[in-house]
């Protein structure tokens, strides 16, 4: 067979981007390993053991590997697992010691749960029933969508689940329906909804122990430090009344901002009713599903009565949609997002508890809080909790950002005289509002932004605006609201 001009011109073009990708991701190893390198063979502190500061090299090099991303952040943080091992810096009991660990399997349960809600149509019936309440105004729609993913937050914690499986794909057909694309249509309607649910879903991730993945990492590093436990009712009633002024307020401050050119939607609350009456009646398998989010949702809030734990709640409502057949074992197996997060969400809580425990921390604290020595605590908090925020930039995910920072910054806020509670909830809150910055800033970002209907320097400019509201919002009605509860 002989080879067409543009056969051999696609396959040459084809070797090149090969050939690209090799040499960035062979350069990306080579920042990596020289990072992880320079680190373990520098000079170890007084008092820290040789184990303690390989360890402290592989999760640096980790957190770095999850930064420049030559592999997903599952298979690298598996790498940094199998380091520890072969480096005999943990056994590979003690390195697999996490994936036992209960909150784990509450963040592995909760994916399961949130695949029953796509599979059974629920999850759009619930947004479909917002849209037809309070869709017939731009903002009205935007607010409806907001608020559909609000109320999944309370048990889904995937963020991927909650927009890409359901909030997306209708935010989506309604851009279309009022003729609004990517390109020179973008700003009808579609550039201001995208922007709009992007802003709000960071600050849903805030809300709940449940509305984002790394949240119950949060708690553990919180107790590990401070000893708080954020149980999902202490987390729901101190962090939700900050982010119910922000999803009020932040919506709107991007409808001034970036207004669509389609203000009235009537049409958005006819298609959701008309497909309310496409859905029919509720089926028995939603009739199941909403009654196994009711009883999660309440078994979390109440678990101070029955002392059951999270996650045992969470695979009581997985074994109930198994044996009621509304979702089936290849459901499980077929959860992607749901093992990828246990895979790297066990190792990273794994080494974040391996290095408090080796003192390292503690020393980083006791210098860090040298440079603030002699401040009031509360200019110390406002410096270092902007610092947190903005460090954002450098991060590619939320889950990197808490775990190479989240418990260094915590340490250093309290050892500067910050009351525990408002650094906890401060720092906790920060950590998903800071996402809004940029494009990249956690996962969803990819979705709304690579839907192709506003550019990065409108997502970055309102991002950073944004950003300054937020941080007004949660240190007035936040702080004034922990004030009230007397948590500080």
């Amino acid at each position: 067979m002989h080879t067409t001009a543009e056969e051999t011109a696609e396959i040459l073009s084809s070797s090149s981007v090969r050939a690209t990708a090799r040499k960035r991701a062979a350069a990306k190893w080579a920042a990596i390993l020289i990072i992880g390198f320079a680190i373990a063979l520098s000079p170890r502190p007084e008092g820290i053991t040789p184990q303690s500061w390989r360890l402290l090299a592989i999760f640096i090099a980790t957190i770095v590997g999850s930064v420049l991303h030559p592999l997903p952040i599952g298979a690298m943080v598996m790498i940094g697992v199998i380091a520890l091992i072969a480096t005999g810096t943990l056994t590979i009991n003690e390195a697999l010691s996490r994936y036992a660990d209960s909150t784990v399997w509450l963040v592995l349960g909760a994916f399961f749960l949130s695949r029953g809600m796509i599979k059974t149509g629920l999850g759009h019936r619930i947004a479909f029933l917002f849209i037809r309440a309070i869709g017939r105004h731009a903002l009205g729609l935007a607010y409806a969508l907001v608020a559909t993913g609000a109320m999944l937050a309370s048990v889904i914690p995937s963020t991927t689940a909650r927009c890409g499986g359901i909030i997306f794909p209708i935010a989506s057909s309604i851009s279309e329906a009022f003729d609004s694309k990517p390109g020179v249509t973008a700003r009808r309607f579609g550039a201001f909804l995208m922007v709009t649910l992007y802003q709000s879903e960071v600050v849903i991730c805030a809300m709940f122990l449940t509305s984002a993945a790394v949240n119950p990492m949060l708690a553990q590093f919180t107790q590990q430090v401070t000893g708080i436990e954020l149980s999902y009712s202490f987390w729901a009633l101190t962090l939700a009344v900050p982010a119910i002024v922000s999803l009020t307020i932040v919506p709107f401050l991007i409808y001034r901002l970036f207004p669509p050119e389609i203000r009235h939607t009537p049409e958005a609350a006819k298609m959701a009713a008309e497909e309310l009456v496409k859905l029919g009646r509720l089926s028995s398998d939603e009739k199941i599903m909403f009654g196994v989010f009711i009883l999660a949702a309440t078994l979390w809030m109440t678990k101070g009565w029955h002392g059951l734990d999270y996650a045992v709640v969470a695979l009581i409502g997985v074994g109930a949609l198994l044996l009621a057949g509304i979702i089936d074992w290849d459901d499980v197996l077929g959860e992607r997002n749901g093992w990828d997060v246990f895979i790297w969400y066990g190792g990273l809580l794994m080494m974040g508890s391996a290095l408090g425990e080796t003192g390292l921390t503690k020393r980083f604290a006791d210098f860090s809080a040298s440079f603030t020595a002699g401040w009031r605590w509360w200019a110390a908090l406002g410096i270092l909790l902007l610092i947190y925020f903005y460090a954002h930039y450098s991060f590619a995910s939320i889950t990197t950002h808490v775990a190479a920072m989240y418990i260094p910054f915590l340490t250093v806020v309290i050892a500067a005289g910050a009351p525990p509670f408002l650094a906890v909830l401060a720092l906790t809150s920060f950590s998903h509002l800071s996402a809004s910055l940029t494009h990249y800033g956690t996962t969803t970002g990819p979705i709304y932004f690579g839907s192709g209907y506003v550019s990065q320097s409108d997502w970055w400019r309102l991002g950073l605006i944004a950003s300054v509201f937020n941080i007004l919002i949660w240190t007035t009605v936040g702080f004034s609201w922990w004030k009230v509860l007397r948590l500080w």
